[in-house]
């Protein structure tokens, strides 16, 4: 290992630095870079991620992780993701616990200390992979290539491809898989050693790396593939074997269309490597348009990939520079191999490009960046030119950095950010309606949804979302269209065939309505919202102990079903069964103490049963929980009216009049507490 080599950093015109201030440089650009997003919100994957998975809670046991997806799903679930990262999720859990909640400034604020702790790591990795791992005559590791691996460093830290990791909190899962992936290519390092007794080998640090390796792999599949490049690494530069006979074939599809298309993505994968100006938070759904004839234009992509991967290749197999063979190796190395994973070679994924997993394959784009600077700093007469290039493009990147994390600051910046990368993706037009939607501007998000639907006729949720929107606005004719659609392309889609039985019933056409909730239940066992709207629709049938079952189930499900357990109230008082309204009544606030509804309607109960104390301690808490609730004062003087106190009545009624003064029946009873209360004066006054 202590052979001698050209030194990398020799031809280089660039900053010189001890290590430590290196690092310290390092660490403040790549902090700078993204700062910005540390106070943005929970956005796009984040939601289901982190705010719906019932993993991060602490009354679901620890135990369980080890038996969950990503999303908080049971591996077991035909609808689990099977991505396995527990070790992710512990940490969103710890984050949770330690914020009191769900506050995303503690995720982001990780998000950004991760990637600022692995920037700093890269100095010391491009050390080994651009200098070669040699040591001192005290077994200290030399860094050879002080100015190259600052570069290199600089050029990770500041890569605009790399926001989606820091900015987006589910990126937490690419980033602790690249710190522990990172750590254990440097133990793999640490197990070699050179002194003057000659080479030494630990075992240990062979087994520390081992160890590391598997948690990369628990914090994201990706991790698995730090034993590929360690075999690699130790193939060329421990054992320095010569790779000349690895060129071969790793699959050969007769698909030939397919495989075009593939390839495409990898040279789509390979552009936002060099130019990160375009970027996306989701390249599915029509965002490429497929290639479907050799005669696409577009095959250039192809060609252009593959001259320069094959060339790129031959120089790192035959070329007669065994400095070069190795940088080239580790290069192409560091950039194929943990990409494979994502690549469709080996098994299908879930997306054609994705920004996040371009996170440790951007490691060997630094390495050929930096390795192709020293060659041309070599060829150059005028080195700080070239210098001064290099560092318009390390600005232009933090700007572009800084740039891109204001736009995962929010969802609706983002969804919009990508309207103009990918018009055609219908996905990004169902987030930009759906964020419209929860806004309430549903004008807007009609069109959004709309032109989702064009795109992608087939878009299942934009079409339940757009149906969800017509049947609000009453439009249910249409609304009808799109859900029955829905549920025909995608028979097994509960949440449509439910929001479809509720445009049934709104039609009065109440046994297909019937016929569409227990479909959906059929296709969902444990649907809540669906045994909540079937309840509904019995009671509407006057079908009362139909309809109490239904949404005694929906409590069963879900015990803070709020309007479930409102609804059995309600019911159980209009049909005169006080004593069970009440027990009902009781049950809920045990369930859920500090849902007002569920105390206004417990205490109309108790004034029923002529418990006016009681009553009027359940009225004034729900008040002071929604103090503008016209009915709730309403309701009170009523109860005061019942039991003779008079003034505090004839005050509440006046409450109520001023919150709605067309609030039905308030204004009779107050007209009659008037015309009672001027009797009483003239008789006082006889």
């Amino acid at each position: 290992m202590a052979q001698t080599e050209p030194n990398l950093d020799h031809d280089i015109s660039w900053f010189l630095l001890p290590s430590y201030w290196a690092k310290m440089v390092v660490a403040l650009i790549s902090f700078l870079c993204f700062a910005n997003s540390y106070d943005g919100d929970f956005v796009f994957d984040d939601s289901e991620a982190i705010i719906n998975n019932k993993d991060l809670r602490a009354e679901t046991p620890l135990g369980d992780l080890w038996y969950h997806d990503f999303w908080g799903s049971k591996l077991s679930s035909n609808t689990s993701h099977k991505s396995y990262r527990p070790l992710t999720v512990l940490t969103f859990r710890i984050n949770y616990l330690l914020a009191g909640g769900f506050y995303p400034v503690g995720f982001h604020v990780i998000n950004i200390i991760l990637h600022c702790a692995i920037s700093v790591l890269m100095i010391d990795v491009f050390s080994i992979l651009l200098g070669g791992l040699q040591f001192s005559n005290k077994g200290r590791r030399l860094n050879l290539a002080p100015k190259s691996s600052l570069l290199a460093a600089l050029l990770f830290a500041v890569h605009p491809v790399h926001t989606e990791c820091v900015a987006g909190i589910v990126g937490r899962a690419d980033l602790l898989c690249a710190l522990f992936f990172l750590l254990s290519f440097l133990g793999y390092c640490k197990a070699f050693r050179e002194n003057k007794e000659g080479h030494t080998f630990s075992i240990l640090w062979v087994l520390v790396s081992v160890i590391l390796g598997a948690i990369a792999m628990l914090c994201k599949e990706q991790g698995i593939t730090i034993l590929g490049l360690n075999a690699v690494f130790d193939a060329l530069v421990i054992n320095k074997i010569n790779l000349l006979e690895l060129i071969q074939k790793l699959l050969h599809k007769d698909k030939s269309l397919e495989a075009i298309n593939y390839n495409y993505y990898y040279s789509l994968n390979a552009w936002l490597l060099l130019c990160p100006w375009w970027l996306c938070f989701d390249w599915s759904m029509g965002c490429i348009p497929l290639i479907k004839s050799v005669s696409d234009w577009r095959i250039i992509a192809l060609a252009a990939l593959w001259f320069c991967l094959i060339g790129l290749i031959c120089q790192a197999l035959c070329s007669e520079d065994s400095h070069k063979r190795r940088i080239l190796t580790l290069g192409l190395g560091f950039l194929i191999i943990p990409f494979l994973p994502a690549s469709n070679l080996f098994f299908r994924v879930g997306f054609v490009i994705a920004e996040r997993v371009i996170y440790l394959p951007s490691i060997g784009y630094c390495i050929l960046f930096t390795y192709g600077f020293s060659l041309l700093s070599k060829q150059a007469k005028k080195k700080k030119i070239l210098a001064v290039a290099v560092l318009g493009i390390l600005l232009i990147n933090v700007m572009r950095c800084t740039f891109r994390s204001s736009q995962w600051r929010s969802e609706e910046q983002l969804f919009r950010s990508a309207l103009s990368v990918c018009p055609l993706n219908a996905k990004v037009h169902y987030n930009v309606g759906k964020n419209l939607a929860d806004k309430g501007n549903q004008s807007a998000a009609i069109k959004y949804y709309r032109e989702a639907v064009r795109l992608n006729p087939k878009y299942v949720h934009a079409m339940n979302n757009l149906g969800n929107i017509l049947k609000e606005r009453n439009e249910l004719h249409e609304a009808e269209e799109l859900l029955s659609l829905a549920v025909q392309i995608q028979p097994d889609f509960a949440a449509a065939w439910m929001n479809l039985g509720i445009v049934q019933n709104s039609l009065r056409r109440f046994e297909e309505a019937e016929q569409s909730y227990w479909t959906a239940i059929k296709h969902r066992k444990k649907y809540p919202d669906c045994y909540y709207n079937l309840g509904r629709l019995y009671a509407d049938l006057n079908r009362h102990i139909d309809a109490l079952n239904a949404w005694r189930n929906a409590t069963v499900l879900k015990p803070e079903h709020s309007l479930a357990w409102n609804n059995m109230i309600i019911l159980l008082d209009n049909t005169g069964n006080l004593a069970q309204a009440e027990a009902v009544g009781r049950e809920a606030l045990e369930l859920i103490p500090n849902d007002h509804s569920l105390m206004f309607s417990l205490a109309n109960v108790l004034g029923k049963s002529q418990k006016y104390k009681e009553s009027e301690a359940l009225f004034l808490k729900a008040i002071k929980a929604n103090p503008n609730a016209a009915s709730y004062h309403g309701n009170l003087a009523v109860l005061y009216h019942r039991w003779g106190n008079l003034d505090l009545a004839k005050k509440h009624y006046e409450v109520s009049l001023k919150l709605d003064p067309m609030a039905p029946g308030t204004k009779e009873n107050y007209n009659l507490l008037r015309r009672k209360l001027e009797q009483l004066q003239k008789k006082g006054g006889a």
